[in-house]
């Protein structure tokens, strides 16, 4: 037996045989041409017949995937008609009097290696998407045949990487897992299988060894590990713990529409945490009772330019109608520490995650801060908008934002524009002086939710970016639990509510503890509330200790 180690990125266990995928990336010479005008002609009409295949794809996964993931093939289709990409193709045709091909890879080359060099892990991710849209277009310039991916039998299919277009056209029904050498957890791919609830692994490397084809697996996704010709023991193991999976999916999905109460009759609020208008669809599958997060900044990030008050508007409406009058508390830009943008021009910082970001940038920037507001406020309209303020210190703070939204509001009203007057305004506890001075703060606020990456973080003195740290970075630790229990105590002593909307969210470990503590909203990636829910009607709170902190070291 050999033990593969990877990491899982959508969880299951498989067994079956190995299947190797052989793929390459179309080969592409270098060829002198003379007559660029009829390269650049060439490469149209290649990229007219990306543009229907990636429309015939996008269809193919609306019905697969649903829309908010086949999302990724409009995305392809705007990155194959972006302007920088559509440029740089141009101008190596022109200036080095070279073939379509030669520039189109070239090209797909030099982008993929700048978003794999960035530090945001999504943007990276995007450099697989970027070189997927060039070979195709290199396919389609050479009519070159694409690759077959349909199976005869259920198989689990290995290979380098998987391309979202390349798991979309395989036949689901064959695929028991995927395990690839490279991959990235952010990568559409990844969010794909997870959502056709495939078991996949990524990150196996060379220990993934094209010898292995047509031998017994077993995927262990939830641990990241591979076994190829499993002893009888380990098969005997994983076999019960697929089969104990099984009845779970089947009990969790058999929770969709069901309450979110407790035995003895006590009720929470459970929320999705979102990246983006892409991520609505999967919130709404997962039976989301609201948008407890919803992370603006990547309007931000994904812009090459301050994003104007009627593209934020326009997405800001969107989830709003998408949600139906649910919640859909949306947290102002959270920009700098990790999340750096060129066109902000921000300053070299030593210590950048207790430097200039979030809301210090918000107020020493009001007219970036006032179109995000005016945005927001005008979206409001359309649905249960709530605005939440990352990275408060201070009750000065809080006041200034009220003062801002209050400007906003009586220009808008000024111009005959409706909005919700009483568009609730909340913040984020994610520091400890946030936490210590929570009576005060919700005197001002309309509503808590505790960020616990960064209370943790903040609080503990551990760089949660630094994967030394991660032993001394205990999100389970006393000082969080008490600050968290300060902060919905103070909460509930102004008659507010406090929620949760940090990785501990959808932590089942700690759900009856948030229950004793009395949170009233849990918000979590989308795929965890069911799990949560579970955990939640199985618990009677009156037999829990309301001042436990933690049992667990």
């Amino acid at each position: 037996m050999n033990v593969i180690k990877g990491k899982g990125v959508s969880n299951g266990v498989a067994i079956g045989r190995m299947k190797f995928l052989g793929k390459t990336r179309t080969g592409v010479k270098r060829i002198h041409s003379e007559n660029s005008e009829a390269e650049m002609s060439r490469f149209e009409n290649a990229k007219q017949q990306t543009l229907a295949q990636l429309e015939q794809l996008y269809q193919k996964a609306v019905v697969e995937v649903g829309e908010a993931n086949a999302q990724i093939f409009e995305i392809h289709q705007m990155m194959v008609e972006d302007e920088d990409y559509l440029e740089s193709i141009e101008n190596i045709i022109r200036s080095q009097s070279v073939n379509a091909e030669y520039a189109v890879a070239c090209t797909g080359d030099n982008f993929a290696k700048m978003f794999s060099s960035m530090d945001d892990e999504y943007m990276k991710a995007r450099s697989a998407d970027v070189l997927d849209i060039s070979d195709r277009i290199v396919k389609n310039l050479t009519n070159a045949q694409t690759e077959d991916f349909s199976a005869d039998e259920k198989l689990i299919i290995c290979t380098d990487d998987l391309t979202p277009s390349e798991t979309v056209q395989m036949d689901k029904s064959k695929v028991l897992a995927f395990v690839t050498r490279n991959g990235s957890s952010n990568s559409h791919t990844a969010i794909l299988a997870r959502t056709m609830s495939i078991p996949a692994v990524i990150g196996a490397g060379e220990q993934l060894l094209d010898e292995y084809d047509g031998a017994d697996c077993i995927v262990d996704a939830f641990t990241g590990e591979v076994y190829v010709n499993p002893d009888k023991e380990t098969a005997e193991r994983l076999t019960a713990k697929r089969e104990e999976d099984i009845k779970r999916r089947e009990l969790i999905r058999q929770l969709k529409g069901k309450e979110n109460i407790t035995l003895d009759g006590k009720k929470i609020k459970l929320y999705a945490n979102i990246g983006g208008l892409s991520d609505v669809g999967e919130a709404l599958r997962n039976d989301a009772g609201g948008i407890g997060l919803f992370r603006s900044e990547f309007l931000y990030l994904e812009s090459k330019d301050y994003p104007t008050e009627e593209t934020q508007f326009a997405v800001y409406k969107s989830v709003a109608e998408n949600m139906a009058g649910k919640p859909v508390i949306i947290r102002t830009m959270d920009i700098g520490a990790d999340k750096r943008i060129d066109y902000f021009n921000m300053p070299y910082e030593e210590n950048p995650a207790l430097g200039w970001r979030a809301l210090r940038i918000c107020l020493d920037r009001p007219e970036i801060f006032k179109t995000q507001l005016k945005a927001l406020c005008r979206a409001s309209a359309y649905g249960n908008i709530q605005i939440m303020i990352p990275m408060i210190t201070s009750v000065r703070e809080i006041r200034e934002v009220r003062k801002l939204v209050s400007e906003v509001q009586s220009q808008l009203r000024a111009d005959g524009v409706s909005f919700n007057e009483n568009m609730p305004i909340g913040v984020m506890i994610e520091t400890p002086a946030a936490a210590i001075i929570s009576d005060k703060l919700a005197k001002e606020a309309d509503f808590f939710s505790i960020g616990t990456n960064d209370l943790t973080q903040y609080t503990l003195a551990c760089d949660r970016q630094n994967p030394r740290l991660e032993k001394y970075c205990n999100v389970y630790h006393p000082a969080i639990l008490r600050l968290i229990k300060l902060a919905v105590d103070n909460a509930h002593a102004e008659g507010k509510w406090c929620g949760i909307c940090g990785e501990l969210g959808g932590d089942v470990k700690m759900t009856e503890q948030f229950l004793a503590m009395g949170v009233d909203e849990l918000s979590m990636v989308p795929s965890l509330i069911l799990e949560v829910r579970d955990k939640v009607r199985k618990c009677d709170t009156s037999k829990l200790d309301r001042n436990i902190l933690s049992d667990i070291e």
